[in-house]
């Protein structure tokens, strides 16, 4: 076992980062044992060495007391406790991460911890049932935009929606896309691709896990200029919903009692003006489209357009087309109205 002799001081770091914390710190009779359990033989003093040596590489052993016998632990790591629950809960919150790669994922932010920190990050990710995607594709997908964006490529692809059959139907008739990628965004738990579209001249949006068998060509990517001059954080605000809608400013009036929601989804740079004693009103560029008239219908009489005027003309149309769905009678079906890339 002459290799393994060799490898002591690797074998302890392995087993003090495993199975040690501020909490459970390990006697050096415990050291020993498991050097044993490995095939490893070794004298006290050969392990007070291998201590002294891992320190001065840099990793942070400490030194305590078990009672009468000196113990030790790992102090300072790359990801303390309260970083790893933060990891494993976003993870575990995460709609588009599907059931095996969210468990996978967590047995890999666990094996950062000692085992007995690992107990407190499996409760702490068993503490909601969320809905999970499964389209595991997805982590393909966004490694090979990545590829694309990283090497000025384009990409091409096919985009699909699902049928009330729960079926893929193919856009374009199954017709390749091909685009310049340029950024992953996140908007209500989904990712999105931002693209130059060189056909039509402009940047468009689509959605990550709609997107299939993705392939870098060889052709340079278009539309930098278009790219550069795009606030992402505006764009990301303004088009509600991840849903096309012609981008226009448009003032609104607010309760105060909502601040919080607007400051949410308009960001924290807008602009609120006090309007009388309970209210403000605040001007955004916005996507005009019926997911953000059915943002502002959710806030009833606590919100409202004031301008410009066709838009505010717009909303009562919406309001009175939902409103005549549950009037006395009426069986009409419900009309599409949302409309995506």
């Amino acid at each position: 076992m002459r290799d393994a002799q060799k490898l002591k001081p690797l074998y302890i770091r392995d087993y003090l980062l495993r199975y040690s914390d501020e909490a459970h710190p390990v006697t050096l009779r415990e050291i020993l044992d498991w050097l044993r359990s490995q095939g490893v033989n070794a004298e006290r003093k050969s392990v007070y060495d291998d201590l002294e040596a891992l320190r001065l590489y840099g990793v942070d052993v400490v030194r305590t007391q078990a009672g009468r016998y000196a113990a030790y632990f790992i102090g300072e790591r790359t990801f303390q406790l309260p970083e790893l629950k933060l990891l494993a809960d976003s993870v575990q919150s995460s709609r588009f991460i599907t059931r095996a790669k969210t468990a996978s994922l967590i047995r890999k932010i666990e094996s950062m911890a000692s085992v007995h920190q690992a107990q407190q990050l499996q409760r702490q990710v068993l503490v909601a049932d969320r809905i999970k995607q499964m389209n595991e594709s997805i982590y393909y997908n966004v490694d090979e935009i990545h590829s694309g964006i990283a090497r000025n490529r384009q990409i091409r692809f096919r985009y699909f929606r699902y049928t009330v059959r729960k079926t893929k139907e193919y856009r374009r008739g199954g017709s390749w896309y091909q685009v310049s990628p340029f950024a992953l965004t996140w908007d209500n738990e989904n990712y999105y691709l931002v693209a130059y579209d060189g056909a039509n001249r402009e940047i468009r949006h689509y959605r990550v896990d709609k997107m299939e068998r993705i392939k870098v060509t060889e052709e340079e990517r278009e539309g930098h200029a278009a790219f550069r001059a795009l606030d992402m954080g505006n764009y990301s605000r303004s088009v509600f919903g991840m849903f096309s809608g012609e981008t226009v400013p448009v003032t609104l009036r607010f309760s105060d009692d909502l601040v919080g929601a607007v400051l949410d989804r308009l960001g924290q740079d807008a602009v609120l003006t006090p309007e009388g004693e309970d209210a403000f009103r605040v001007t955004a560029e916005v996507a005009v489209s019926p997911q953000f008239f059915a943002w502002v219908f959710g806030f009833g009489t606590d919100a409202r357009i004031l301008g410009p005027e066709e838009v505010r003309l717009r909303m009562g149309e919406y309001a009175e087309s939902v409103a005549a769905l549950y009037r006395p009678g009426e069986t009409a079906p419900c009309q599409g109205q949302g409309k995506g890339v």
